[in-house]
């Protein structure tokens, strides 16, 4: 079959793309923006990007065109299918159909952290020998590739709430009916489709709806927006996790505790995981890894609490994890140049820049460096366009010695007084060249350099080490 692909080059329509070709499947795709690491995969697989979205790419017709959700009507290669008559589905449709049935999938939802929890799950599946199949929204270092069809019943699945395409408004999770759930967390997001907490609660309770009663639902406890999803109707297992912690009479503290962590040092690389049964802690772990964040280590209880669910002891698991190694675009080091450590991040929402910037705050802290954490930002995501979270951002940003924000010109959101407003300095500049400029300024050595977009950033990564460097 001939598969072509519509938004190919998005994390997800990608990781499908990958999917199809390990089926035997001719695949073939188009997108408006190609950038690494997507397009570097893809490129790597054999499979054939075209850029834009004109009719010729359809020609001769594919067998199936899969329709990204940033298709619209007036694209042409969309008005072309519709004219054409052309056989077309959505991506989750599609990955429902093809790949997940009578499959043990194993699903990672939530505001964030999905990315990061899908990536160490698998690993951890595939440590303990059993070799899951996975689609997930990014890069793993310990995997080639961001999807693999796997040689097991299990797979691993980053499950987004965003719409599934421009005819089906339903939320991607919907369709993937996962025997084990994480919810990692719950916020407010993705405003450009969804008019309030309320309407993505009502799709996470759609997901619920279809978890089987063998199944379970692994969340924190406390979290009020999940446990207002729940309380709509749970007919699966659940399984709390406290929050981590270095107090150790939070371990095990309230009702329905199934799993709990506790932190040995500040910058959370070494923690201990502990298993409890009716109140009574069965098991602990300790756990020395190459991450740092509190945010990474719920992840890693969340991983090992689906990976249990699946079969796999703690032990195991918690040995899998010391060599995990990461998500690109993860708190990931891209370079240094003359001390100046310049770190890549995927963060575009208020919770995920303070998490982030707190996390690269403690390991900054940690390892003695003497310089500044400098967050650079681009407010990229439609979400943060329209300036819904406009009264949060500036005090996201606390963490950091100095921040700048970038505007390109077509924000609804007044980065001025973002900046104006905000706990710790900040400027904002309109042309990547004068950003690139002001870091060079301001950089010196012992500072870590952080970026954040969940788009290519004009390349500034690169830009900004080849500018350190010309200086030296």
């Amino acid at each position: 079959m001939h598969i072509h692909i519509l938004g190919i080059c998005g994390t997800f329509m990608g990781s499908l793309a990958v999917l199809a070709k390990q089926l035997g499947h001719t695949v073939s795709g188009s997108d408006a923006n190609v950038y690494p690491p997507m397009s570097t995969q893809l490129e790597e697989q054999g499979i054939v990007l075209q850029q834009g979205f004109e009719p010729e790419h359809l020609q001769p017709h594919p067998d199936l065109v899969v329709i990204g959700n940033a298709m619209s009507r007036g694209n042409p290669a969309v008005e072309y299918t519709l004219n054409q008559g052309l056989n077309y589905c959505s991506g989750p449709q599609w990955l429902s159909q093809y790949v997940l049935r009578d499959r043990w999938v194993l699903a990672v939802a939530g505001t964030h952290g999905k990315t990061t929890t899908s990536s160490m799950l698998a690993w951890v599946l595939r440590y303990a020998g059993l070799n899951p199949g996975y689609l997930i929204g990014g890069v793993a270092k310990n995997f080639s590739s961001s999807a693999d069809i796997g040689e097991s019943p299990f797979f691993v699945v980053e499950a987004d709430e965003y719409d599934s395409a421009f005819f089906d408004k339903r939320s991607k999770f919907v369709h993937y009916s996962p025997r084990t759930a994480i919810f990692n967390n719950l916020e407010f997001d993705h405003g450009d489709i969804f008019e309030d907490l309320a309407a993505i609660q009502r799709q996470f309770h759609h997901l619920v709806r279809i978890i089987p009663g063998n199944g379970v639902i692994i969340s924190p406890a406390g979290d009020a927006n999940i446990e207002a999803v729940l309380e709509q109707g749970c007919w699966s297992g659940r399984q709390a996790m406290n929050f981590p912690s270095k107090d150790e009479a939070q371990r095990g503290a309230g009702d329905g505790i199934s799993w709990s962590v506790k932190l040995v040092n500040d910058d959370a690389s070494v923690f201990e995981i502990a298993k409890f049964d009716a109140g009574a802690m069965v098991q602990k772990e300790q756990i020395t890894w190459g991450l740092s964040g509190q945010h990474n280590v719920s992840n890693a209880l969340a991983a090992v609490a689906a990976a249990h669910h699946a079969g796999v002891t703690l032990e195991i698991a918690c040995a899998a994890l010391e060599q995990f190694e990461g998500v690109k675009r993860r708190q990931e080091l891209v370079g240094e140049v003359a001390g100046v450590r310049i770190y890549d991040d995927f963060a575009h929402h208020p919770t995920a820049i303070e998490i982030t910037l707190n996390g690269l705050r403690a390991k900054h802290t940690s390892s003695q460096r003497d310089g500044r954490l400098i967050a650079v930002i681009e407010p990229r995501s439609n979400t943060m366009k329209m300036g819904v979270h406009q009264s949060v951002l500036g005090k996201a940003c606390a963490s950091a010695d100095l921040t700048f924000w970038y505007d390109a010109g077509t924000l609804g959101l007044d980065l001025a007084s973002v900046a104006a407003n905000s706990p710790s300095p900040a400027r904002v500049v309109d042309s990547l060249d004068g950003l690139i400029a002001a870091l060079l300024l301001e950089a010196r050595a012992g500072d870590d350099i952080v970026i954040m977009s969940n788009g290519g950033f004009g390349g500034i990564h690169q830009k900004l080490l080849q500018a350190l460097r010309a200086k030296v």
